[in-house]
Order: structure tokens, then sequence, then C-alpha cells
């Protein structure tokens, strides 16, 4: 009896040292099969074409295909919440959006900043407003004024989800210029691109995607944009006036979008993902499609990508409590 404990503790012991020394060999060969690059958004958005671009970049560098996986619903909650949910593995990376700060503002999921292992920040866009190309609407002055003007729920706004960031880019314009939000009726999409080919046909009068974003459709004459909301006039589109210069008004909001993988991933798998992303994003392609699409860099590394992300969920938060989307 006693030889038999002796033996299982023997074969214990053994499995232990083995783990111990195959846990290291796992890490440093990785990765050995494809990767995993969750969009919590519809393809042809801001974020799906972003990264697009960028993937094909990394691959040389990581040494495997990384494969795109459009996760779309609940505002961005599904592709986060799965990417979040995610083995610490690095075979499973994704997008973080500012949408996911909206919703933890909102009591809808606990995924902060502190659930994330960040890789880096890559842009910071500001929402515009499109409408379609033979909109009445040629000033964004005469759309606040129609919009005063005629019964509530006259007119349709959309972006993406009901709560998300376009969402809360429209209620605070409205807000910022006199209007109750609740006069033009907001209609959910699935992001960005889809909000797109909405206006383009007609079937919304207003969406707010960055200019970045409608880049395609406003060079093929599709739709026209009538305001940005930043500080300053996008150097790409520079016929387009800041939300002050069409009605006279502050309002600037930003949405923004970082690569990051589930929290507790290993620091040696994580650097093997900066390099990718960095390598990537420094490339002479990525820069060109960044440069001919209007899409700001706004280069981030880990930690301070972290500090941002923990910052946003602050203040994310507290533009929405001004916008009266949370009490």
């Amino acid at each position: 009896m006693r030889a038999h404990s002796i033996a299982l503790r023997a074969v214990a012991a053994s499995a232990l040292v083995a783990m111990t020394l195959i846990t290291p060999a796992i890490a440093q060969d990785y990765p050995n099969r494809p990767i995993a690059m969750i969009v919590p958004w519809a393809a042809g958005g801001g974020t799906d074409i972003l990264i697009r671009a960028l993937t094909p970049a990394m691959e040389p560098v990581i040494g495997q295909p990384i494969n795109v996986i459009n996760r779309t619903g609940g505002s961005g909650l599904v592709g986060h919440t799965a990417m979040a949910g995610s083995a610490p593995d690095g075979y499973n990376i994704g997008t973080i959006n500012v949408d996911l700060s909206q919703l933890v503002c909102q009591g809808l999921t606990d995924l902060s900043a502190e659930k994330f292992t960040q890789i880096a920040l890559l842009n910071v866009e500001h929402s515009a407003v499109i409408v379609k190309s033979d909109s009445k609407f040629n000033t964004l002055a005469e759309a606040i004024e129609a919009i005063k003007s005629n019964p509530p729920a006259t007119f349709t706004a959309s972006g993406s989800g009901a709560g998300s960031i376009y969402h809360l880019a429209w209620v605070g314009l409205m807000v910022a210029a006199g209007i109750e939000p609740d006069r033009v009726t907001w209609v959910p999409s699935q992001g960005g691109g889809p909000s797109l080919q909405d206006v383009s046909s007609g079937a919304v009068d207003f969406v707010t995607p960055p200019l970045s974003d409608s880049k395609v459709l406003l060079d093929a004459g599709n739709i026209k944009a009538l305001g940005t909301m930043s500080p300053e006039r996008n150097a790409v589109f520079p016929d387009v006036p800041t939300i002050k210069e069409a009605i006279g008004v502050e309002w600037n909001l930003a949405t923004w979008r970082m690569i990051g993988a589930p929290e507790g991933l290993p620091d040696d798998i994580k650097a093997k993902v900066l390099a990718a992303v960095k390598a990537g994003y420094d490339g002479e392609t990525f820069q060109k499609f960044m440069k001919e699409r209007g899409f700001a860099f706004s280069w981030l590394g880990p930690d301070e990508a972290r500090a941002f992300h923990a910052a946003q969920d602050k203040a994310i938060c507290d533009v929405m409590k001004v916008a009266g989307m949370v009490k």
C-alpha cells in the first residue's frame, strides 16, 4: 500500500514537472495556428475596413494567417464579450471600441478596462453629420431649423445601435443645439457601414459616422457631409465645417479603436502580438491607406492604451450624463 502511494506521488510530481516544462514551450511556440481578430461591428464600417487594412501587414511578422471575424450585435457587446471571454492564449484578439465604455456606463456590462489586455490604441475619429447627396439640406443650419420647426418624428437618424457612440454623437448634438433628442427617431443599425448604406438609399435622413468611414460614398457622390464634430476641420475633407462653424455651438465627440486581448495574456505572447501590430501600423501600405482615407493616427502602446481605456470609461460616462443618456 505504501509503495502504491509513493508511486502515485511520483506520477503526480512527474506530471507537475512536465507541465512546468511544457507551458513555456507553448508560449515560445506561439503562434502555431491561425489567429482570430474579432471585430464587434459589421463589414464595411470604419473599424472593419481599418482592421482589414492592418491585418495583412501583421501576418508576415506574426507568422500565421489572421482571420477577421465580425461578431455584431448589442451595440458592440456581442463581439467585445466574445473576445473578453476567450482563453488568454493569443489566438483570439480583437478591437476594443469606445462603445464599450458607454455600455459599462449604462450598467449593461462589467467589461471595463481591467477586463482586457490592451495591446495598442490605433485611431481616434470624430463623428460627422452625413445626409444623402440629393437631400434638401445643404447646410447643418438648414437641417437644425427643419428639425425644430417640424413635428417630432418627422426625421430619422442612425449610425449604430441605440446607446452607441454614434447615437451619443447625435443626442449630444441635439442637446447642444437646444433640441429635445426624441424629436428625431433613432433607427438602430449594426454599425457605420450599414448606416451609410441606409442614408445613401434614403432609408434614414441623417447618420453620424466619421468622415473617414464615409470617404468612398462621399467620393462617389452618394452622400454629403454637413459638419464634423471635431475642434478643427479634417485635412482630407477641408470643405466640411466643424459643428461650431456650422451652427455656432460647441460639440465634439470621437470614437476610438484599439487592439486588445482577454485579460491575463502572458507577457511574451503580448510582446509578439504588439510587434506584429506595430510593424503593420508603421508599414507603408497601412500608412498610405490611413492618409488616403482621412483616418487619424493615434498610436499608444500597451501601458498608455490601458490608461487611456480606463480614463475613457469615466470620461464617456460623464458626457453621457451631460447628454441625458444616463442619470
